[in-house]
């Protein structure tokens, strides 16, 4: 391909991949998917592509939409250890964020909750909501009615409404959060813990990868207890760790977050979505496999102070 078409695909890479990580919640699964379409891009016959972008976007759609079928996705996500690749904030395959649903369409709560939705669910979800496209344009891409459209929009809605309504905060304010999660972690007393969460908390976390089924707590008191439990540091810990990371404060995903880095490395996050002035959920990650990303995008920024220099 000459120049001019390498950068014409080029200038659609990074609006591409956020709709295939907000399809597949993974971002390796993203960028695999964007070079699928790069070679479908390279084969075509681009005289004959009259809009470019619509033409990408159907491609990467149904590129993804054909991975969340497969056989073996469908396995890997049916064992109960799946959760979403979180992302730092300022990566660009977190993609447009100026409204409340380009924001929410990318949380990890939502992105846990699409997994109760069918492919085609979600891709109808995420193109009219993230993505603002009508539902003709929808039927077009995926190549079904136009009032199918509007009703698996309306199903996928309906099932991601308890993920929905977070309270967006802005740096500074993400950094109090975590701070204040962290303090009360540290602290060994439950009680603290609760009274930062609402009613309704609930915790998921992969246990570092070493479990088969992601671990779960929806009463506070549990929440709060295992919490605290895996706030405390232990020879253990730190020997899987690699040894005492540095516990910093982020965005991740537009959320608050605690990050533990050791040598430049995220080795675990926590991520905590907001309801009002309360913790309405949390997802803990430590398995290496999720963090590459997150950890190369670390390395590009700066960063604030860690709160803990060595844990």
């Amino acid at each position: 391909m000459d120049t001019a078409t390498v950068a014409r695909f080029e200038a659609s890479r990074d609006r591409l991949a956020s709709i295939a990580y907000r399809l597949l919640g993974s971002a390796a699964d993203a960028e695999d998917t964007v070079q699928d379409a790069f070679l479908r891009w390279q084969a075509a016959d681009r005289d004959h592509i009259v809009a470019p972008e619509a033409w990408l976007t159907k491609i990467v759609t149904n590129l993804a939409v054909d991975r969340l079928r497969s056989a073996k996705v469908r396995r890997e996500r049916a064992v109960g250890a799946w959760m979403p690749e979180p992302l730092l904030d300022g990566d660009p395959m977190l993609g447009p964020a100026d409204t409340v649903e380009q924001r929410e369409s990318v949380s990890l709560a939502v992105l846990l909750l699409m997994e109760r939705l069918s492919p085609v669910e979600r891709a109808v979800y995420v193109l009219r909501e993230a993505f603002s496209y009508g539902h003709a344009e929808i039927a077009q891409i995926l190549d079904i009615t136009e009032s199918a459209s509007q009703q698996h929009a309306h199903r996928a809605r309906r099932h991601l409404a308890a993920a929905r309504g977070t309270t967006r905060v802005d740096r500074a304010a993400a950094h109090r959060i975590a701070a204040a999660f962290v303090d009360a972690a540290a602290s060994g007393r439950t009680e603290r813990l609760v009274a930062l969460l609402t009613a309704d908390a609930t915790a998921v976390s992969d246990g570092a990868g070493l479990n088969d089924k992601l671990l779960r707590y929806s009463v506070p008191e549990r929440f709060a207890a295992a919490t605290r439990a895996a706030f405390k540091p232990t020879p253990a810990k730190r020997k899987l760790a690699g040894g005492s990371p540095a516990i910093h404060t982020g965005v991740i995903n537009g959320a608050p977050a605690v990050i533990a880095v050791l040598d430049d490395r995220v080795v675990g996050v926590a991520v905590l979505e907001v309801r009002g002035d309360k913790i309405a959920s949390v997802c803990g990650m430590a398995s290496p496999a999720r963090l590459g990303r997150l950890t190369e995008q670390w390395r590009r920024h700066e960063h604030d102070a860690p709160l803990i220099e060595s844990w």
